[in-house]
């Protein structure tokens, strides 16, 4: 994606089944699990670089030793810091460099498991890590994940971290409020912490209450409380009003710890067991990396459900709320997740494949005077599969003439079409990183006119250059740099493709696209309308939205789609190309997107498509549409949940 756009943000939960002297025995460190995390973490970097934590819970620790350690950053590089500051204890006792991974018998630390576990931190049996983007409390270091709630009862601490947005934050808020208590800050994952501590604390309540009936002491109280926590039903009662996509990750003071899912399966989530271990990650391919494990014994949490992980030992996946309709994040698979998963890699590359008829359409079949290229490397795979469509098509128009041809066609004409492939190079090169020191707009853009580079001599002036990306957002990087750049090749025609639909609507669920006046198809709609005297549509669209105003979400309609319905997807389109074309680009410049019936043909078992449609899963999503439209109305530059 050649626009900035933030990721989604990425959990990792490692459990470990035996004890900590046979992963010293066998893999001769007794931080093979912290091990683990940090190439989990490593490896879903891709998913959000503003923020890491890592929490570690002791099992069994007597009292008076610290048992949740908790490390978080918010540096330029905060996996390594903390990862770096986890390892500064070790680093002081050996008193000598190391690496990340490297044995502990190598170190002069203490080989005994259970005094390494009370002297030294995050010799842990479960840890917890989350990378995060900042949305709602932008990158505020106390909201940085895991978030801890802390007690002198084990079963009452609790920490917590989660892939998610929630669009009623106002509504939780209140309800925390009206049940007496007094948040400390008014932000989604404080809420979210404080709705799970909240049930978690009357369950306790209702244990302890239970076993002092049943003439229990205190001290005898507290170990049978830890035992019999019901996890699933205080994960039920806590997210039961949470309008939103998530995937929450938590970790009780004893040991209990769980991942949830939103019913809709809109934030991903898998997890992988064996008779050592018990690892949940936001994405399958990593799991397969950290631990080199086949992708089938890799499994999806289901929508709506919580894998369970008691102090124990025992591992269950129960039902927390009603799972609904699915609509699983097709962002997900168009752009966020890693490719190297072979599920993603291939939907990327149908993707690409599924653009061909559009493409020949958009150059009327000029194959010969077309080059194919594509911009910025995470558009790689779906370019592959856009090169073997139109493979495919010339294939198809080779075997027509020599079926036409009925044995006449000359041996030079026979070896020409047989050898006859796409013309594919690499043409834009990303040379460095984008420092905006520079303050002034204009600066800037000149600026980013050089982040990137071409390749001279593979385009020719009678050439269409077809340059695909994974989607187009705001459009900013293609008028301001991009088509600039690739106009310096002189082709005679710019076609950029986008892999994903046009992108018409905000989300509201993970990624933080809220604002209307950010999507270049909502400004090209806008123009639209003003060009053919249809502004009286965007003022009905305001007054239908004020009206809705104070409602119960559940009777939100979104009426920013009749900002869209008087234009077909190709009027839309066009007025983009126009949009990003700037007076400095000669070349004629078009612009070609996914259609949504492609895209679910592509992406069959991940249908969310909101952003693109307007059809949102929860009634939460019509109530923020609404308001980002009355926002931009009101020239309020605002997140509107």
């Amino acid at each position: 994606m050649s626009d900035v756009l933030n990721h989604e943000c990425g959990i990792a939960l490692v459990r470990l089944l035996k004890p900590l002297e046979h992963f010293q025995k066998k893999y001769g460190t007794y931080l093979y699990g912290l091990n683990r995390l940090y190439i989990l973490m490593e490896k879903q970097r891709n998913r959000g670089q503003e923020g890491a934590g890592v929490a570690g819970v002791k099992l069994d620790m007597p009292p008076g030793f610290k048992y949740i350690d908790r490390v978080r950053s918010c540096e330029s590089n905060p996996i390594q810091d903390v990862f770096n500051r986890i390892h500064e204890p070790f680093d002081k006792l050996n008193g000598e460099d190391r690496k990340v991974g490297q044995s502990s018998l190598a170190w002069g630390l203490p080989s005994d498991t259970e005094t390494a576990k009370r002297l030294l931190p995050f010799v842990s049996e479960v840890y917890l890590g989350h990378l995060r983007y900042s949305t709602f409390g932008k990158n505020n270091l106390d909201l940085v994940h895991p978030l801890k709630r802390a007690s002198n009862w084990r079963t009452r601490n609790l920490v917590l971290a989660a892939n998610f947005n929630l669009t009623n934050v106002d509504e939780l808020f209140e309800s925390l409020i009206k049940a007496g208590q007094h948040p400390r800050d008014y932000s989604d994952t404080v809420t979210l912490l404080e709705k799970v501590g909240y049930y978690l604390d009357d369950e306790i309540q209702d244990k302890y209450r239970y076993y002092r009936d049943k003439g229990y002491s205190k001290e005898e109280i507290s170990p049978l409380i830890e035992a019999n926590l019901d996890i699933a039903s205080i994960l039920s009662k806590s997210s039961a009003d949470w309008d939103g996509g998530y995937a929450v990750a938590g970790v009780i003071g004893h040991g209990d710890s769980f991942v949830m899912r939103d019913p809709w399966g809109i934030r991903p989530a898998f997890y992988y067991k064996d008779d050592e271990i018990v690892v949940v990650a936001s994405e399958a391919s990593v799991i397969r990396t950290a631990f080199t494990v086949d992708d089938e014994a890799i499994r999806e949490i289901k929508p709506g459900h919580a894998l369970i992980i008691k102090k124990c030992g025992e591992v269950s996946e129960q039902m927390v709320r009603e799972p609904k309709e699915r609509a699983s994040c097709s962002f997900e698979r168009i752009y966020f997740s890693r490719g190297n998963d072979r599920h993603i890699y291939k939907e990327r590359k149908r993707l690409g494949e599924l653009l061909t008829r559009q493409i020949i359409e958009e150059i009327g079949g000029d194959l010969e005077n077309t080059v194919f290229s594509y911009i910025p490397n995470t558009a790689e795979t779906s370019f592959y599969g856009m090169v073997d469509g139109i493979r495919l098509y010339m294939a198809e128009e080779k075997k027509r003439e020599i079926r036409e041809a009925n044995g006449s066609l000359s041996d030079e004409r026979l070896e020409e079409l047989i050898t006859k492939e796409p013309r594919v190079e690499k043409i834009v090169i990303k040379d460095a990183k984008l420092r905006t020191f520079i303050s002034s707009e204009e600066g800037r853009n000149d600026l980013v006119g050089h982040v990137y580079d071409v390749t001279y001599g593979a385009v020719k002036r009678s050439d269409n250059l077809i340059v695909i990306d994974d989607s187009i957002v705001r459009g900013t990087t293609l008028k301001n740099s991009i088509l600039r750049i690739l106009d310096t090749l002189n082709p005679k025609k710019i076609v950029i493709v986008s892999s994903a639909p046009q992108i018409r609507y905000p989300d509201c669920y993970g990624i933080d696209m809220s604002r209307m006046g950010e999507f270049i198809a909502f400004n090209a709609a806008i123009e639209l309308l003003k060009e053919r005297g249809l502004t009286r549509v965007i003022e009905d669209v305001y007054q239908k939205c004020k009206a809705q105003v104070g409602l119960p979400k559940e009777s939100y309609v979104n009426h920013v789609k009749e900002i869209y319905a008087p234009f077909t997807y190709e009027e839309v389109a066009a007025k983009i190309a126009q949009m990003v074309k700037n007076s400095f680009v000669k070349a004629e410049v078009s612009v070609v997107f996914q259609t949504i019936e492609n895209l679910h043909i592509a992406c069959k078992d991940n249908s969310g498509d909101w952003y693109f449609t307007g059809d949102y899963p929860t009634p939460g999503g019509n109530k923020v549409v609404n308001t980002a439209f009355i926002n931009w109305m009101e020239g309020r530059n605002e997140r509107p949940y």
